[in-house]
């Protein structure tokens, strides 16, 4: 059974529709009208082997918050959608991922309770057009419409591009090993046989 997720999200400051294969081959159609953060997305498909299409238009004249916030809402969904019951799931999932200069960490619990640590010491304050704290706000609303416990942290770097990229990555492969099954565990991996 392919797991996917299918959301779409329409406000007066957005409309987003995203689709999401958790099993996929890594490949990527981003449309923000956000140069970097469509990269970011393109990569963390790649480096998750995730099939993720999104399509968003946002009010990107007052700046691209809305945009950002509302796709990893809708990121959050699909991946909710797409994982279901959470049966047989591995459930706990970590990387470390170097990017020249910049080292960062994910590790997460797909737990159902969300919370987002987040430790990224930034240098700049953008990143082409996007706002480097905006990434923070990004991993907020995936966790929080997820139900993921995410910690987020950089040892070192000094290039935000590097940094950022790095996270992302990161969080992708550590979102795939958690998604990964597991035939020997039966119902979820919870002594409380919820999640």
């Amino acid at each position: 059974m392919e797991r996917t997720g299918r959301v779409e999200r329409k406000t007066a400051e957005t409309h987003v529709v995203l689709s999401l294969v958790i099993d996929g081959k890594g490949t990527a159609e981003a449309n923000t009208g956000i140069g970097f953060f469509d990269h970011m997305l393109t990569l963390l498909a790649k480096h998750g082997l995730f099939d993720l299409k999104v399509s968003a238009k946002g009010d990107l004249e007052v700046d691209a918050h809305h945009t950002v916030e509302d796709v990893g809402l809708v990121l959050g969904q699909a991946i909710k959608e797409a994982l279901g019951e959470k049966i047989s799931l591995k459930r706990y999932g970590s990387a470390f991922v170097p990017m020249d200069e910049a080292l960062a960490m994910a590790a997460l619990d797909l737990s159902g309770r969300p919370f987002l640590f987040y430790d990224v010491p930034m240098t700049a304050g953008r990143v082409g057009e996007m706002d480097t704290q905006l990434v923070e706000e990004f991993f907020r609303a995936l966790t929080s419409s997820a139900g993921i416990t995410l910690h987020i942290k950089v040892f070192h770097g000094s290039n935000n591009h590097h940094i950022i990229e790095a996270i992302f990555k990161a969080f992708a492969r550590a979102l795939a090993q958690a998604a990964e099954t597991d035939s020997r565990i039966e119902g979820v991996m919870s002594t409380k046989g919820l999640l």
